[in-house]
């Protein structure tokens, strides 16, 4: 084998990714709020793109000298709608720009591309949007959200009229070390420490807070924040305080013991536990924190006839305008060879992100009309006829990669009769039926399961009985799945369900 020095020639095939169909793919795993945001930094970044009012052919603007990236007429599907051949390496290579989903249909993760740096690792009847047939004068989501005071501002406007000097200083001090449930973290010996004082002014200050709205905040425990609210009610006689001091019998559900311990009878053991019930064991969580933002559904299906109409929603995806009409005055004037360059690379974006925009919407009605069909028992009966399905059947079946599919049923959100379900809800495992049928959905079998628990009664089921009641219902499935989709609906065991039975009773 020779060492020396030497010149060879090989030959490879290697897929570069344009910084456009970078961000073409990207755009797919957005949802239309997403977009929306987008497409403002886009329209601010670039002076040739503009987005467009829903104004009709006639008006004028520059709509008469524009590309739309809505898709028109495009932006709703119903079954049977034909699918594009997807294209090949050479052909994104050669253009770049192509139309339909096939550029979008890309696995960027894959050996045949060349990564840089880590970065690169339509309805004739449309659904319609108006208030009138969602219902009436419904109110808008964004009402929904409304702005709330913290907990601590709260708290601080109290603490003005109520102290001074000091005193407000040491309270401005204990409502900082409040947390957002109401409950006061560190130690008032600490606090005196730090601030120079004497405990027993600490202490005064914080019996002063105690009294604040809402009542049972800057308490130190659950105990002291329930017997707050039981002094407020007029309820803390010595058998609430020794109730109160023993929470953790409550919890063991040991009532025979707290009834000694109280010196009280059944009926007042149920009166002083349905008295507990009625307190906010947090009180603090009811201000403060980010306002709630609703689900805005990204796609909407309804029926009509014998098939489902689907439809992007078009109120939270803008139109985007290229204004041919400016860049046509632009050009006119005088320039460099910069500035003529510049023009150029703005034209050349517009253009690519009105058409990326159109190839998104174009493949997310794709894949949800494919949902809609192989989910259709679901839509037409509810989750107990939900199928098993992965992302995988999907591509296949739509000739797509399995990560295209992905990015696509990514943060999107289906709107239907049945109500808002992310596109992710529709992909479920497999349970085996149990007699030897087909393979029914994970989701089933918990709501299912979630039936059989709801309607127990007095007679509390453990995990065993479960397992062989939903193998009675054709479900095949072990002890420990039951506990673990037990679990993941927030429902407890049977001895936990049983003490609270007992607790109600």
């Amino acid at each position: 084998m020779s060492l020396a020095p030497r010149l060879d020639l090989r030959q490879a095939q290697t897929l570069v990714m344009t910084p456009q169909l970078q961000q073409a793919i990207r755009l797919l795993a957005l949802s239309n709020v997403e977009i929306e945001a987008v497409i403002a930094e886009e329209v601010e970044r670039n002076p040739l793109l503009e987005a467009g009012s829903e104004s009709g052919p006639d008006d004028d603007g520059p709509a008469d000298f524009a590309d739309t990236g809505d898709a028109g007429d495009d932006q709703g599907d119903d079954f049977g709608t034909g699918a594009g051949e997807p294209a090949s390496a050479d052909a994104l290579l050669e253009a770049p720009e192509a139309s339909g989903e096939a550029a979008l249909d890309v696995d960027m993760m894959a050996e045949t591309f060349h990564h840089d740096c880590a970065a690169d690792s339509v309805l004739d009847g449309a659904l319609s949007l108006t208030g009138a047939e969602r219902g009436g004068d419904a109110p808008e989501l964004e009402g929904l959200a409304e702005s709330a005071i913290s907990l601590a501002d709260h708290l601080l406007a109290q603490a003005g009229h109520a102290l001074s000097g000091t005193d407000l200083i040491i309270a401005a001090h204990l409502i900082d070390q409040i947390d957002a449930a109401g409950y006061l973290l560190v130690p008032l010996l600490e606090i005196a420490n730090r601030l120079a004082v004497p405990l027993a002014r600490v202490e005064a200050v914080l019996a002063v807070i105690h009294g604040f709205d809402p009542t049972g905040v800057g308490a130190r425990d659950l105990a002291e924040c329930l017997a707050l609210q039981a002094r407020e009610a007029d309820r803390y006689d010595p058998a609430m305080a020794r109730l109160i001091a023993n929470l953790d019998l409550l919890a063991r559900g040991e009532l025979a013991r707290l009834k000694r311990l109280c010196g009280v009878d059944d009926e007042d053991m149920a009166d002083m536990i349905r008295e507990l019930r009625g307190y906010d064991p947090k009180p603090g969580a009811r201000y403060g924190g980010e306002p709630a933002q609703p689900v805005v559904p990204d796609i909407f299906v309804a029926r009509r006839g014998d098939g489902w109409a689907i439809e992007m929603n078009a109120a939270t995806l803008p139109r985007l305008l290229v204004n041919r009409r400016y860049y046509a005055e632009l050009s006119a004037g005088p320039q460099d060879k910069a500035a003529r360059a510049w023009l150029g690379d703005m034209l050349a974006s517009a253009n690519w992100l009105v058409k990326a925009l159109d190839q998104r919407q174009r493949t997310i009605i794709r894949v949800a009309t494919e949902i809609v069909k192989q989910q259709e028992a679901f839509f037409l009966h509810g989750v107990a006829h939900l199928k098993p399905m992965t992302l995988k059947q999907i591509a296949d079946l739509i000739e797509m990669h399995e990560s295209t599919v992905s990015r696509v049923t990514s943060n999107k959100y289906l709107s239907c009769e049945r109500g808002l379900f992310e596109l992710k809800y529709f992909f479920t495992s497999a349970i085996q039926a149990a007699d030897g049928g087909d393979a029914v959905s994970a989701e089933a079998v918990k709501a299912a399961l979630k039936a059989l628990i709801s309607a127990e009664g007095r007679d509390i089921l453990s995990d065993d009985s479960l397992v062989e009641m939903l193998k009675e219902k054709g479900f095949d499935i072990a002890r420990r799945t039951v506990a673990k989709y037990r679990e993941a609906m927030g429902i407890g065991s049977s001895v936990q369900r049983r003490r609270a039975k007992a607790l109600e009773g």
